[in-house]
């Protein structure tokens, strides 16, 4: 019999697939405007690691947003996507996915293990005129999901482009932070903080343990 928390996740995962078959293919043939998306409260599928409305959606965060920095983290979000994809051989629907990983089937694939390599990644960057955001929603349930936000510096949360890779296993989707049809989402400022530091420390320690094997073999 399957736990509360498992129907959820493969509940929640049939409905996004059945919005998926229904929604993506459109979005991907066609470039509808950020207007048409607030009206209808869409998400948009980027199509490719240069995806021009992506693009462009960031750059107009702000005047003060880099052109270049809005150009990297499209292509980030997007490759950072299509390599996960690869590395856990993620399956759909992106419960199923879940519950592999849950059962040691999979390396990864839950979506704060998504979140949290984008954020890694994004944050190696040292984006200039952009800042990045840890957001939940459904915090402490069984559809608890956790997404990357992008402002510009000094922008509220709420006006922000939020990146998701899980919801379409490993197809990233985006829309306005408060736009979203299926989450509403709360940031956690030190959520973020927690999982860079973290990040950081295992990086720091692979590489001393990187240099100790080195100077044991040279010995």
């Amino acid at each position: 019999m399957l736990s509360l928390g498992l129907k959820m996740f493969f509940d929640r995962s049939l409905a996004l697939g059945i919005s998926m078959f229904a929604v993506v293919p459109v979005l991907a043939l066609a470039s509808p405007s950020w207007e048409s998306g607030r009206r209808r409260g869409e998400l948009f599928a980027a199509t490719s690691a240069n995806d021009a409305a992506l693009r462009t959606r960031i750059a107009v965060l702000s005047p003060s947003v880099s052109p270049d920095d809005a150009r990297r983290v499209v292509y980030t979000a997007y490759m950072t996507g299509v390599e996960l994809r690869r590395q856990w051989r993620v399956v759909w629907l992106p419960g199923v996915q879940n519950w592999l990983v849950n059962i040691g089937a999979r390396k990864g694939g839950l979506c704060f293990q998504w979140a949290t390599e984008l954020l890694v990644r994004l944050d190696a960057l040292k984006l200039q005129t952009l800042e990045l955001h840890w957001a939940e929603s459904f915090l402490n349930t069984g559809a608890e999901h956790n997404v990357i936000v992008v402002t510009a510096r000094g922008q509220p949360f709420e006006q922000g482009i939020l990146l998701d890779n899980w919801r379409y296993s490993g197809h990233l989707v985006w829309t306005q932070v408060a736009m979203d049809p299926e989450y509403h989402w709360k940031e956690n400022k030190s959520e973020a903080v927690r999982r860079l530091g973290r990040a950081r420390e295992m990086a720091s320690r692979q590489v001393g343990e990187h240099h100790e094997q080195r100077q044991g073999s040279s010995n």
